[in-house]
């Protein structure tokens, strides 16, 4: 389902389902089996792409792949519950959600991205799914119109980068430097209410505020997943990992783990990056994954 401005269900309470379809003891915090649990434990992970990922930068600027998604999901939800992706993007959470039989709902300011999503999810058939996933147009500081509190059982997103992608790129770390990538401009939108067109203080501010509210559509001790870069502006490191770490430590979340996303098997054509006097090593070829749960009660 997509959920669009004029929709009857727009600003309105979903009543989608998030509660477990499995049938998984009460203690267990997932569905996976032992072999599943001991390949989670790795603090780095690698992930291959697939056909149905969205790769190319036209259509989204940063995305990351379903297998990716989908081991989150699994590690952290059962069949049947919530997840939550306040910036879906490109819909890769749905997608997965739809793989693994989970209700999933995402939102997104941005016509174009919710036109993707609808056609992303209008081409998968899972006929063991009884699961839903919604699509939403609107802006995430409004998610709780639509969920009630302590329904989802994962937030999990891959959220704008700042403004650090209004910037012309360089390609100093490609061998080849006059692709179509030189010079080019890969910013999400230029909406006000678009995080990407912020500076990195009022973006971790406003990152803050949102998930400040989200905090009590989480069960208790149920994780947030936040896929985030550092990134290299004007010779120094933007550390967008440890502003969102001390952030959201502010608003009440508690840190369980950061797991380094190794990309360098999906990163082609790595160049010689600061080379001969200046050592920089290059964001593209790993990320974190920040995990993050509501603590509990006291």
């Amino acid at each position: 389902m997509v959920v669009r401005e004029g929709h009857e269900a727009y600003g309105q309470k979903l009543g989608i389902r998030y509660k477990r379809t499995c049938k998984c003891p009460p203690s267990h915090i997932n569905c996976l089996n032992a072999k599943e649990w001991l390949k989670c434990q790795l603090g780095v992970w690698q992930f291959s792409y697939e056909a149905r990922d969205v790769r190319d930068k036209h259509v989204h600027p940063a995305t990351f792949p379903i297998s990716l998604s989908k081991k989150v999901i699994e590690l952290f939800t059962h069949e049947g519950e919530l997840v939550l992706d306040p910036f879906v993007g490109s819909g890769t959470t749905l997608v997965a959600c739809n793989d693994t039989n989970r209700n999933g709902v995402g939102f997104d300011l941005q016509q174009d991205y919710i036109d993707l999503c609808e056609s992303r999810l209008g081409g998968q058939a899972n006929l063991f799914s009884t699961a839903k996933q919604v699509t939403i147009q609107d802006d995430a500081r409004n998610i709780a119109n639509y969920l009630d509190p302590e329904t989802v059982s994962l937030i999990w997103t891959s959220p704008p980068y700042a403004n650090l992608l209004n910037r012309r790129r360089k390609n100093k770390s490609r061998r080849d430097r006059r692709t179509e990538q030189l010079g080019r401009i890969e910013q999400y939108s230029q909406d006000i209410r678009d995080l990407g067109t912020m500076q990195i203080d009022e973006y971790t501010r406003a990152m803050g505020d949102i998930f400040e509210k989200l905090l009590s559509l989480l069960r208790v001790k149920a994780h947030c997943v936040i896929n985030v870069p550092d990134m290299w502006w004007e010779n120094k490191r933007i550390t967008i990992h440890v502003s969102l770490i001390e952030e959201l430590r502010k608003r009440g979340y508690e840190l369980r783990n950061i797991i380094i996303w190794d990309r360098t098997n999906v990163v082609n054509r790595i160049g010689i990056f600061g080379w001969p006097s200046n050592y920089i090593t290059m964001g593209v070829t790993f990320e974190y994954l920040l995990d993050f749960w509501r603590p509990p009660k006291k």
